[in-house]
């Protein structure tokens, strides 16, 4: 909901110069103006599309191939994790990490594979139980000092106990062993190391967003000695085409928020459209949820235009036709609404009716209705709190 919440007359053009007092939220404009208006007029040239199944082939080959011991299936997984591109290979990660599951093998329990297996597989949704890191606790009951000297063990376990659940008490105390030490040493690491540790300690892997994590990986991995020259160059080449897509993808969304010219119709509203597809590429960045990213910017767009209406401008007298009006769901009551507030209304109804048609082609139209009640229950919360 609005924040920052002000009384000022009603002097603006949309009141129509009614007298009474509005809520208006001092809202930032977008720092982005149209800078995402325009993509860039390129594609992927058919010699970098062979190169990209090429190298794709590679990589699959060698993700299900046998390799020396499990630490280095586990590290190569991991780096096809991190480099943003597993998407691609679902099926071979899963049935590779189900074998390691069932096959442990006891002569590779030391820090770093033991946490680097415990963090994969609950990644899966594997049931591995967090006894494991029992055995690298001393009498006492606290984790061997020894363990301090092993940096990449540190750091693994440290990414390991943000998978942890409630009641896990063993994590919650790794969590705070190796933050304490890995600040204590981190100015002393090389490159990379010191790098992969002080970005681990501002913000863990399960906290990052995955093409923020892949884009900052690829430079970490490049400069690892052991890094796989194949694996790298199709990361490269994987996430250039996935972030043109994106390009492509965030124009077509601004220029359809541009013309719906909101910024001059709605000034009280929040115009974060591109805030908004960021969010939802956090969600799911695959190409083949491309249609669901579009829509879904689009109706966290129009919720939030709804929200600010609500919170922010419109008076209690004016939403109850608005409220009427998203409960009736039909363009005939646009009629019935302040003059302001219909560009708004009839561009949530024909979002969802968009996205109702696209639905119709795959045979899912139902899943709509689900949406739109969605719709229903928000508003009859905003509804309440303006009472």
């Amino acid at each position: 909901m609005a924040s920052q919440v002000s009384q000022l007359p009603s002097s603006s053009p949309l009141t129509s110069n009614k007298d009474e007092m509005r809520p208006k939220a001092d809202f930032q404009p977008s720092i982005w103006g149209d800078l995402f208006l325009t993509c860039p007029k390129k594609d992927i040239n058919a010699e970098t599309e062979q190169r990209h199944q090429q190298l794709k082939e590679e990589v699959r080959k060698m993700i299900v191939a046998p390799m020396n011991n499990s630490t280095q299936k586990l590290n190569f997984i991991d780096s096809v994790q991190r480099l943003g591109v597993s998407y691609h290979f679902t099926k071979e990660i899963e049935d590779e990490l189900e074998n390691i599951y069932h096959n442990n093998n006891d002569a590779e329990n030391d820090l770093y594979t033991t946490s680097l297996r415990f963090r994969l597989l609950r990644e899966h949704g594997f049931n591995v139980s967090c006894d494991v890191f029992n055995k690298f606790k001393d009498e006492q009951g606290n984790f061997k000092s020894s363990m301090t000297s092993d940096v990449p063990g540190l750091l693994e376990l440290y990414e390991a106990s943000y998978l942890r659940v409630h009641g896990e008490d063993i994590l919650d105390e790794a969590i705070s062993f190796t933050t304490n030490h890995l600040r204590l040493v981190v100015a002393s690491l090389d490159y990379p190391l010191s790098e992969q540790v002080s970005h681990a300690l501002k913000q863990s892997i399960r906290r990052g967003l995955p093409r923020v994590e892949a884009r900052h990986y690829l430079s970490v991995y490049h400069d690892i000695e052991s890094h796989n020259k194949a694996l790298l160059e199709f990361a490269k080449i994987d996430f250039n085409m996935l972030q043109l897509l994106h390009r492509k993808e965030l124009s077509e969304i601004c220029r359809w928020w541009k013309d719906l010219d909101f910024q001059k119709k709605l000034p009280y509203a929040r115009d974060r459209v591109v805030e908004g597809y960021f969010w939802i590429s956090g969600v799911y960045f695959e190409p083949q949820y491309s249609l669901g990213r579009k829509m879904l910017t689009k109706v966290i767009a129009m919720a939030s235009i709804v929200d600010d209406t609500y919170d922010s401008y419109a008076t209690y007298e004016e939403l109850i036709p608005y409220t009427n009006a998203i409960e009736r769901w039909d363009i005939k009551c646009i009629n019935q609404l302040p003059e302001y507030m219909k560009p708004s209304y009839k561009a949530l109804l024909d979002v969802y009716e968009e996205m109702e048609q696209l639905m119709a082609k795959h045979g899912r139209r139902y899943r709509v209705e689900y949406a739109k009640n969605a719709v229903y229950t928000s508003r009859n919360i905003y509804f309440i709190q303006k009472r």
